[in-house]
C-alpha cells in the first residue's frame, strides 16, 4: 500500500519549501512596492534610502539552485523557556536567511541566529535540548532527500551523515561556494567568536579556513549590524584572481556590503611600475623600516631660534624662544601624528598669547585665539619649525639620497642593507619614480605617521603567511580600533619574507592578544593526495600537524612518468579528467605556462585563466603555480613538480610552492613528470 501524500515526510518538507519560497517572494514584493515619495525631506536622503531599498531587494533574492533551508531542528522544549517536564518544544528550519510569513511568524531561521547554533554543535554527548536534527539533500535546487539524527535516543548510534559527506565531496564548477550547510563544530566556534577579540586560524590545505573567515564576516554582520554598518568591514586576499574566486560567497548569504581588496589596493598611493630583487624587498618589508621612516619624518622638526611677535591693533605680544621650545618639546613628547601636532602648534602659540592678554586685563575668546593662530608671523614660524611633509617625497628622498638614508638608518640597517634599498638610478620626482610594491607599503607607513589611517570595525586577512612585517603593519592600521580574523598556513608561505610564526606576525599586526586556533580536519583534499603532499612538511614547516582528511572517498591519485618534458602526456591527462564531472585545473611552473597554453590551443582543448569564469563547456583552467594559492578544482593535473621548485629563488620556497600546487585538488590529482621528482617526495 502506498503512503498517502500528506503522511510522506519528504512531501511535507517540499510543501514547506514551496511555502517558504512564496513567503520570500512576498517579502521581496513588499520592499519593491515601498513608496518613499513623501518620506524624505530632500533628494540626498531619498537617494540614500533608495540605495538601501535596492540592497534589501538584492539580499532577498531567491537563488533557484541554492537551497533556501538545509536543516531542521526539533527542540524538546521551547528555546529560552524553562525546561519543565512536559514543556512544549518548537521546530525550526535552518537556512541562509530569515523568511517569515504574512503574520510575521518565522518559516526559515537564519543560520546565524542563536537558535540555529545547535544545528552545528549539538551531539549525542551534548544534545542541547534538540530531539531531532534533520539534514536535507538537494539536486539542482529540488529537495530530494532527508536524513534524521535522534540526539536523545540512546539506542541510535552516532554516525557520519551521508548527506553531509556528499555535500562536502560534491563537484564544483566556477567560483567558491558557501559551506553554511556543512560547518563543523570546531569551525562554528571560530565563526561565532565575539567581535571584540581577534582570531588567528592556522589551517592546512582543505581545512576550510577561507570559508570560515567569510562566514565569520557574515555572522558578525548579523550579530553587530548597526556597529559594523558605521565602522565597516573588509576582506583582504592575496590577489585579484583569489578575490574573484570568493566574491559570490557573501552575496549568497545575503551580505552585499563587504568590501574586498588586496594589500596592494590598500597602499595604492602611487602608481607601481617597478619591481625589487628579493633581497631588497625583504629589507624594505622589515619592520625596522618603520623606525627609519619615523626618524626621517621628525628630522624635519627644528627647534625655534627666536621668539615670535604677534601684532594686534596697537599692541604687540611676544612669545619668547624658550617658551616656543617648550611647546615643541611637549608636542614631540605626546607622540601624536606629525600632521596633528603641526595643526596643534599654532593653537598652542595662540594660547600663550591669550595668557598674556588676560594678564594684561583683556578678555579674549576663542575667536581671538583662532585669529592669532592664523596670524602671518605665527604661520611663518610653524612653517619653519614644523614644515609640511609629503609622505611619497619623504620615501623618495630616503631611497635616492644615500646620506639622508645613512643619517636616519644608523644603528638600524647595516651598510650593506642601506646599499640594497637605495635606487641605482634615483628618480627626480614622485611621478617619474618606478615605485615597487614594497615602496608603496613604505609610503603607506609614512602617510600614517603624518595622518592617522581610518580604522574599520573588522578585517579578515586571508593567506596571511605571505605578508611582510611592513604589510602586516599596513593591514593593522586598518583595524586599530576594530578586530581582525587572520587566516593562513605557515607551510604555504611562498614569499622570501614569509611568516615564521603567528606570534611574530600578530605582533606586527598590532593584535598580539589574538587567540590562535588550528584546524587540522581536511574536508577538501582527498586522503591519498594530502598524505602525499604531507611528505614535504618536515622540509618546509617542521612541527606543523599534518592535515587528516575526513573524506570517505579516498580520491583519484596517480603519478605518471612522461617520456620527456614535453606536453603530450599533460594533454592526455587533461582529456582524461575532462571526461569526469567537475572543474579541472592544470597547474604548472610559471615559465611552462606559455608552452602549455599553445599546446592546449593546438589540441583544441578550451581553457581559461585564473579568475576567469569556467562553464560546463570550458571546465579547464590553466594556472601558473604562483597564482594557485587559495584556488581549488575538482581535478588537477600538476605538470613537472621539479620545475615548480626550480622556478623559485630557493629550494625551501620552491617546496612550499609545490605543496600548494599539490593540494588544490578536491577529487583527484595526476602528477606528470619527465625530469624526475624532487627527492623530498620520495
Amino acid at each position: 500500500m502506498s503512503t498517502p501524500v500528506h503522511d510522506d515526510p519528504l512531501s511535507r518538507e517540499r510543501s514547506h519549501l514551496a511555502a517558504s519560497r512564496s513567503a520570500l517572494r512576498a517579502m521581496r514584493e513588499d520592499v519593491e512596492s515601498l513608496d518613499i515619495t513623501d518620506v524624505t525631506a530632500n533628494w540626498v536622503n531619498a537617494a540614500v534610502l533608495e540605495a538601501q531599498i535596492e540592497q534589501r531587494i538584492k539580499a532577498l533574492a531567491d537563488l533557484s539552485e541554492t537551497p533556501l533551508f538545509f536543516g531542521r531542528l526539533d527542540y524538546l522544549h521551547a528555546p529560552g523557556a524553562e525546561q519543565a517536564e512536559g514543556g512544549e518544544g518548537e521546530r525550526f528550519y535552518v537556512g541562509r536567511r530569515h523568511v517569515h510569513d504574512a503574520d510575521g511568524d518565522p518559516m526559515v531561521i537564519d543560520w546565524r541566529a542563536p537558535v540555529s547554533q545547535p544545528f552545528y554543535r549539538a551531539s549525542k554527548k551534548d544534545p542541547q535540548d534538540v530531539s531531532l536534527r534533520r539534514r536535507f539533500g538537494y539536486t539542482a535546487g529540488d529537495l530530494t532527500a532527508y536524513e534524521d539524527e535522534h540526539l536523545l535516543d540512546p539506542a541510535e548510534a552516532a554516525t557520519t551523515s551521508r548527506l553531509l559527506q556528499e555535500e562536502i565531496e560534491r563537484p564544483r564548477v566556477g567560483p567558491m561556494r558557501d559551506i553554511v550547510a556543512t560547518i563543523q563544530p570546531e569551525q562554528d566556534e571560530i565563526v561565532r567568536a565575539g567581535l571584540a577579540g581577534s582570531v588567528c586560524v592556522q589551517g592546512g590545505p582543505g581545512t576550510g579556513k577561507t570559508a570560515v573567515g567569510l562566514h565569520r564576516v557574515a555572522y558578525l554582520l548579523y550579530a553587530h549590524r548597526e556597529r559594523l554598518a558605521r565602522t565597516g568591514t573588509l576582506v583582504i586576499g592575496p590577489n585579484r584572481s583569489f578575490l574573484h574566486y570568493i566574491e559570490q560567497v557573501l552575496p549568497a548569504l545575503g551580505e552585499l556590503t563587504v568590501r574586498q581588496a588586496t594589500v596592494d589596493d590598500l597602499v595604492a598611493h602611487v602608481e607601481v611600475r617597478g619591481t625589487d630583487e628579493a633581497a631588497t624587498a625583504v629589507i624594505k618589508g622589515d619592520a625596522r623600516m618603520a623606525e627609519v621612516l619615523r626618524r626621517a619624518l621628525y628630522s624635519h622638526v627644528v627647534p625655534p631660534t627666536e621668539g615670535v611677535v604677534v601684532v594686534r591693533g596697537s599692541r604687540r605680544w611676544r612669545v619668547p624662544v624658550y617658551e616656543l621650545e617648550e611647546i615643541v618639546r611637549e608636542l614631540l613628547a605626546r607622540d601624536i601624528r606629525y600632521g596633528a601636532a603641526r595643526e596643534a602648534l599654532p593653537q598652542r602659540i595662540a594660547h600663550a598669547v591669550l595668557v598674556q592678554m588676560e594678564r594684561a586685563g583683556e578678555a579674549p575668546d576663542d575667536r581671538v585665539q583662532n585669529a592669532v593662530a592664523r596670524n602671518a608671523a605665527v604661520k611663518a614660524l610653524v612653517k619653519s619649525v614644523w614644515p609640511q611633509v609629503d609622505p611619497a617625497r619623504l620615501v623618495l628622498r630616503l631611497l635616492a639620497d644615500a646620506d639622508f638614508l645613512a643619517e636616519h638608518a644608523e644603528g638600524i640597517l647595516t651598510g650593506d642593507e642601506q646599499k640594497a634599498v637605495l635606487w641605482v638610478k634615483p628618480a627626480r620626482s614622485v611621478k617619474s619614480a618606478k615605485w615597487s610594491p614594497a615602496d608603496a607599503v613604505l609610503i603607506d607607513e609614512a602617510t600614517d605617521l603624518v595622518e592617522r589611517t581610518h580604522s574599520l570595525g573588522h578585517v579578515v586577512l586571508d593567506e596571511a603567511q605571505d605578508l611582510s612585517p611592513m604589510q602586516y603593519r599596513a593591514v593593522g592600521r586598518r583595524c586599530t580600533t576594530g578586530s581582525a580574523t587572520v587566516l593562513g598556513d605557515l607551510a604555504q608561505g611562498t614569499t622570501p619574507w614569509a611568516t615564521r610564526s603567528w606570534a611574530e606576525a600578530l605582533g606586527h599586526l598590532g593584535k598580539g592578544e589574538a587567540v590562535v586556533e588550528e584546524l587540522t580536519a581536511g574536508f577538501r583534499v582527498p586522503t591519498d593526495v594530502i598524505a602525499y603532499a604531507s611528505r614535504l612538511l618536515p622540509h618546509i614547516a617542521p612541527g606543523l600537524t599534518p592535515v587528516a582528511s575526513i573524506r570517505e572517498n579516498p580520491g583519484f591519485f596517480d603519478i605518471r612518468t612522461a617520456a620527456d618534458a614535453g606536453t603530450a602526456d599533460v594533454l592526455s591527462a587533461c582529456r582524461e579528467l575532462l571526461e569526469r564531472e567537475g572543474s579541472v585545473g592544470l597547474i604548472a611552473a610559471d615559465a611552462r605556462v606559455p608552452e602549455l597554453a599553445a599546446a592546449l590551443a593546438a589540441a583544441g582543448i578550451g581553457h581559461v585563466g585564473p579568475g576567469e569564469e569556467t562553464t560546463h563547456a570550458t571546465r579547464l583552467t590553466l594556472v601558473p603555480a604562483s597564482l594557485a594559492k587559495g584556488l581549488e578544482y575538482d581535478y588537477v593535473v600538476l605538470d613537472e613538480p621539479r620545475a615548480v621548485v626550480d622556478g623559485e629563488p630557493d629550494e625551501r620556497t620552491g617546496l612550499r610552492r609545490l605543496y600548494v600546487a599539490l593540494t588544490r585538488a578536491v577529487s583527484g590529482l595526476i602528477v606528470t613528470h619527465g625530469t624526475g621528482l624532487p627527492p623530498q617526495l620520495a
